[in-house]
Parts: C-alpha cells; structure tokens; sequence
C-alpha cells in the first residue's frame, strides 16, 4: 500500500502532464548571427531544468526581424496552435522581450502575449531579471523593456542610414542592384582591390567598402549609343529597346530589353562617375517613399565616366519635359475632363487628348481602365465580360491541349511535343493550334452569325478553333482549317459562310477532329513511306559504255 498510487478526487492528468511540458521560440535578425539560436536554446534549457520543465516544441525563426510579425513563420505557427487548442504545453520559454518582437507599436507586442495567456499558456522570458507574473513590477519593467526594444530598433535605423550617407559621400556603393555595364569592386580599409563581387556575393569584413566600376568596352559602347539615340536621334525609350532587340543584345541577365531598362539607364548617374543613394527610403518596414532630390547623397570622382556630362544633362532635361509627375486627383480630374468633353472614353481618345496622361499611365497607377473609368463614374459600353473570363478559357485549352495529347500519343510513329508558347502542339514537325473565337455582336438580326479569332502567335500548320454560343458561355463547334501563310491583320473571322474559302472542316465534337488529324498523319506517314522506301537503291541515270559501265 506504501508505493501505491493514489490519486485525488477531481485530479486531471492531461493537464498535470501539460503543467510541465513547454515550447520554446529562438529568433535571430540575421543569419550573420551565427551562434545567437544555440546561445539562446542554451539560457532556455538551463531555465527549463531549474523550474522542472520539458522543452517538446521549437518554433524558430531565423533571420527575420522583429519590427512586425509577417514573414516570421515560428511565431505565426505558434500562434495559430494556441489559438487552434493544438498546443500540448503551457509555457512558452522566451529567451527575452527583445526575442518577442521589437514591434514598434508595443501594444502589438502585449497583443500576441494576451492571445497565449488567454488559451492558458504563459510566456516566461528567461534572461530578463523580473518573473512575468502579473505583478505590478513585472508589468511596469516588461513595458518598459518593449519600449526599449522598439527605441533600438529606431536608434539603429537611424545610424544605418547615416553611415550609408556618408560611405556614399566617400565614393563607396551602398546597396542595391548593379546595372548594364557596371561591375562591383571589393576593397580593403587601404583601398586596395580584393577582386569584382558576382551577382549575389556580398563582402565578408565589416571594414571592406564596395566600389562601382565599368564593365567591358562592347558594353560601354551600347550604353553611349543609347544616349546618343536618345538625347541625339530624339528616339524613345521603347524604339531603342526594340533596336537592341532586333539587334540581339542582350542586357546585363542576358534577357530582352524592355524600355523600363533603357529609362533606368538614362537616369544612372554612375555613367558620369557617380554614385547616388537616398532616392527612395524604406525606414522601419513602412512604405517605399520616393525622396525629394534635395535629400540625395552623391559621391563623385570615384568611376571612370562612360558617358559625357552634357549628352547626360540633356538627356535628363528630355525626361523632364517628357515626364511630368502629376498626384492621382489630378490624374482623375482631367480624365473627368476629357470625359465631359467627348462624351465617351477609349484609348485613342486618352492617348490623343493633349494634357492627358497616356492610357498605359492610368493601367500603371489604377491596374486597369476600368477602374480608372470606376473611379469617375463612367461605364464604358464595351463588353468586357470577355476580359474577366481570359483565365477560365486559357484553362479550357489547356485541357484540350492535354485531352490531344493523350489521344494521340496511343499512335505508334507519332512523336508529339508543346510548344514553348502554350497554346498548341508539335506533331512529327506538324503545328497544332488551339484558339478560342468569340461570337461577334450582329449589327442586324438579319446578318449571319461570324466569329473572331486573335491569330498573331499561332504558327502556321493547323488551327484548331473552338466557337462559343451566342453568349460566349459554352462551346458551340469546332473548327479546323489551314495556317498557310500568316494572316494579314491580328484577327481571323470565321463564319460558316468563310469555311470553305478558308478550305476549314466543321466538328460537332472534339474527338471527332482529333480522329481527323489522326487519320491525316497516318495517311502522310504512309505516304511519305511510299515515295521515299527504306533500304532501295536508286538506279543510275547515266549512260553506259558497251561494256555496261557508267561513263563518268
């Protein structure tokens, strides 16, 4: 009876076992810090042992900052399990408040804590020197230490900031991506070269700098000509990324140019041996903020210029007459103006109307026309319901895409591969297409019912066209016709009256097409077999001598 087990009325085991099980959350800012997780786990399990604990979970998150708490995956996990009833313990060991967060709104911080003591399970900061109790002391120095944290996490930005000003100052480059024709360059406290940084390597010692310096002589050369088309020729920027382009040059990751590229470049003043920092700010995790140019930092004479100050000076003073930066309730205003003025709105009409922000502006700034037009309470008459639905029949091609495959593939002799643009097939060197046409608004009930089909990225071979109802909701037909030669205009029309100088064949059914295309492989299989048969020798035409020999 001396060792038996007794146990007391109304006593739960469940939750005497989860009296003494605990999770512990590590953090580190950055993954510099390299022995700052075990430092921590090492204080966490000293303090488990003393206060007779069991660590069961680790929620981790390592170099990710604590001013907020998106991106930390080990704290939302923790959370959510608290939250959710999932957690089998009732102590969260926390290294100290900072650990928690340096949220820079503390009640934030108190937030996260009140959600885990309100499902039962309390946080304990192991390294700080008061019990987080409840106690009116414990309250006063745990908020004192989360202003603490947030005030740090201010103070550093604040120095950061000040020493990437002056490194800037000194000619040093400060962050951000490099651009065409440039190269970093690692140097010592002596200024000695170390070698050039490749895409993605950053120094090692806090005493190193990194300076900016020119590529190669090819890509010097593109950049002067840039300039020199632009602030010379008068060519936009879209023109010379066409023509570097069509030229095959490549940008500095090897891809097409676009002409958001070539901009960023006419505004580099690294090309006149400069460097610059502090256009944009991003303090403390807020929004991105475009800085006035009175705030900018600029170092000089530390690279060789690639390009003349002047040709650089009148290519900025193009961009400014060019580029005119306006607030979005002005952007509204004249839109509403124009609006009054014509009557209606479309793209011709924006792009023509002087004092206007092009169309691609407000696509830029608003994500649509429509919702610029949203925006001023205009309704355009334009159906675009075919617009809202693009992503629900480039699904439906794709499974007709696949459902070609899988028929087709039971055929011996036929190899079959997708092309690189996703809307058709490869078939033994035969290009099969797949588009959707949409029924046309009839002007008169009178006039016979026509589809247009967009026809500029299908190659030539066969077309595929699937022809929805007069709703645009359904699957009408199908129809197959012969890509000879490039159409003359972006689209095709394909009425049932056009088939037949379309020399196209009409379906009721997908498969009933897919057996058509079957058969026509088959049958140019067997005759290409027949024209060209293996292993036959082809007789000579030469004339014979009288022995029988071939006269050479």
């Amino acid at each position: 009876m001396a060792n038996s087990l007794v146990i007391r009325k109304g006593t739960n085991l469940e939750k005497r076992s989860r009296a003494l099980r605990a999770a512990q959350y590590l953090r580190m800012s950055t993954e510099l810090q390299r022995y700052s997780l075990q430092n921590q786990a090492a204080a966490i399990a000293a303090y488990a042992q003393q206060q007779n604990l069991t660590i069961v979970r680790d929620y981790i998150d390592e170099g990710r900052s604590g001013l907020r708490i998106k991106g930390r995956a080990g704290l939302i996990e923790l959370i959510k399990d608290v939250e959710s009833g999932d957690a089998d313990f009732d102590h969260v060991l926390v290294y100290d408040v900072s650990r928690w967060g340096r949220f820079q709104d503390v009640d934030e911080s108190a937030h996260y804590e009140f959600v885990c003591k309100q499902k039962g399970v309390q946080i304990a900061y192991c390294a700080e020197q008061f019990d987080n109790n409840g106690s009116l002391l414990s309250s006063i120095v745990k908020n004192i230490k989360r202003v603490m944290a947030a005030e740090y996490s201010r103070e550093l930005s604040v120095k950061v900031h000040a020493g990437l000003c002056r490194l800037t100052s000194l000619g040093y480059r400060a962050g951000a991506p490099i651009t065409y024709g440039l190269r970093r360059e690692l140097v010592d406290e002596s200024h000695r070269s170390k070698g050039r940084l490749g895409k993605g390597e950053h120094k090692s010692l806090k005493t190193d700098r990194v300076r900016v310096r020119a590529g190669s002589d090819e890509e010097a050369e593109i950049i002067r000509l840039i300039f020199r088309q632009f602030a010379v020729e008068g060519k936009s920027d879209a023109a010379i990324a066409r023509g570097l382009n069509r030229a095959q040059v490549g940008n500095q990751h090897g891809r097409p140019w676009s002409y958001r590229m070539v901009h960023t470049i006419l505004k580099n003043e690294n090309y006149i041996g400069k460097v610059v920092y502090n256009r944009t700010s991003k303090q403390l995790g807020q929004k991105l903020k475009r800085n006035p140019p009175d705030q900018w930092v600029r170092g000089g004479a530390t690279i060789k210029p690639i390009v003349d100050e002047e040709q650089f000076a009148r290519a900025q003073r193009i961009m400014a007459d060019r580029y005119i930066r306006i607030s979005e309730d002005e952007m509204l205003k004249r839109l509403r103006t124009t609006l009054a003025r014509k009557g209606r709105l479309t793209t011709r009409i924006i792009n023509s109307a002087p004092g206007l922000p092009c169309s691609d502006a407000y696509v830029d700034h608003f994500g649509s026309l429509r919702k610029a037009y949203a925006r001023i309470g205009y309704s355009a008459s334009r159906d675009c319901n075919w617009i809202d639905c693009h992503d629900l029949w480039s699904g439906v091609l794709e499974q007709h895409k696949a459902q070609a495959i899988e028929a087709l593939r039971s055929e011996d002799g036929i190899c079959i591969s997708s092309d690189e643009a996703g809307v058709g097939l490869k078939i033994n060197g035969l290009n099969l297409s797949f588009l959707v046409a949409r029924q046309s608004t009839k002007p008169k009930l009178e006039y016979v019912d026509h589809w247009r089909v967009y026809t500029r990225p299908v190659p030539l071979g066969l077309l595929a066209v699937l022809r929805l109802d007069s709703a645009n909701r359904a699957i009408r037909d199908y129809v197959l016709l012969p890509l000879a030669k490039k159409c003359d205009g972006h689209y095709l029309r394909v009425s049932d009256i056009a088939l037949a100088r379309l020399h196209a064949l009409q379906f009721e059914r997908f498969d009933e097409l897919i057996d058509f295309v079957r058969k026509r492989l088959v049958a140019s299989r067997a005759a290409s077999a027949t024209t060209n048969p293996p292993n036959k020798r082809v007789k000579s035409s030469r004339p014979k001598t009288k022995n029988g020999r071939a006269r050479r």
